[in-house]
């Protein structure tokens, strides 16, 4: 298909895992009635964001993926029709946990997952009291939709998975977020629509909203769609409130891009090793 019909959900903490999974159900809804095709949720989207702290207790969060939560949204997705990304607390075995997103095809399909491999660790961020770094690759989902990457928050500061998933095939690649106004507004606008000019596809940028009550990161939303030729499409969500982003996104300006601007066959691999030596 050429127009894709595409949405994001930012949203705040509601207090507790059944009520944060609900709404987002209702979001998946209303973007439906609104003839979205695929949807991502934000960062670790059942959840708080409850890596402003170093606890024990928030491990309980963390699941088997596939698991009770992607199963309960493989069924909505088939009911719907609609691809999802679901940006999850993984459980591979006890104390092995990664932040990850599950991918779910138009019929209720669990397609795979990816987990985040880059992990911050810095005053708000204790990332690396939660999660591994992850080991999966960067892998391309082929869905209903198309060709589907994702990459998670703090991956979007590093070039090299961005321009994997574009080697890949990528055409759209969400990157669910939790990112605090102060720190990174700066940038928000900036990286996501660089790296879709550079790698020639869509990005959908998702941040939450809010203050919540395990730390004060004020998280700003402002999430958006950036085609191609680093535009937004459509206007840039609300930094305070909830919203559902909705937008079409015209797949073929993909070919247009990479025939006019030539990047994939005038890349150097083999002038490139140093620069990824350890």
């Amino acid at each position: 298909m050429t127009i894709v019909r595409a949405a994001l959900v930012q949203t705040n903490w509601t207090g507790d895992k059944e009520s944060m999974i609900k709404a987002h159900e209702d979001y998946a809804r209303q973007a439906a009635e609104q003839g979205a095709k695929v949807i991502c949720f934000q960062e670790l989207f059942y959840g708080p964001y409850f890596c402003q702290q170093q606890d024990a207790k928030f491990y309980d969060y963390a699941e088997s993926v596939p698991g009770p939560t992607v199963e309960r949204f493989q069924a909505l997705a088939k009911e719907l029709g609609m691809v999802m990304v679901l940006p999850v607390y993984e459980q591979e075995q006890p104390g092995v946990l990664y932040n990850t997103a599950a991918v779910i095809d138009a019929d209720g399909t669990y397609l795979g997952k990816y987990r985040k491999h880059h992990i911050p660790h810095v005053n708000g961020f204790w990332e690396k009291f939660y999660f591994r770094p992850g080991n999966l690759g960067w892998p391309v989902f082929d869905t209903a939709v198309g060709k589907v990457g994702v990459y998670i928050c703090y991956d979007r500061h590093f070039p090299e998975g961005w321009r994997a998933l574009g080697l890949a095939g990528a055409e759209i690649v969400f990157n669910p977020s939790a990112t605090s106004r102060g720190l990174s507004n700066y940038l928000w606008k900036l990286e996501q629509p660089a790296s879709a000019v550079a790698n020639e596809y869509y990005i959908g940028a998702i941040n939450r909203v809010g203050i919540e009550e395990f730390g004060d990161d004020d998280f700003y939303g402002t999430s958006y769609f950036v085609d191609p030729e680093g535009k937004f499409v459509g206007d840039v969500a609300s930094d305070t409130a909830p919203e559902l982003v909705v937008r079409d996104l015209d797949l073929s300006l993909i070919k247009t891009v990479r025939d006019r601007w030539a990047f994939y066959r005038d890349r150097r691999p083999d002038a490139y090793g140093p620069l990824v030596a350890p």
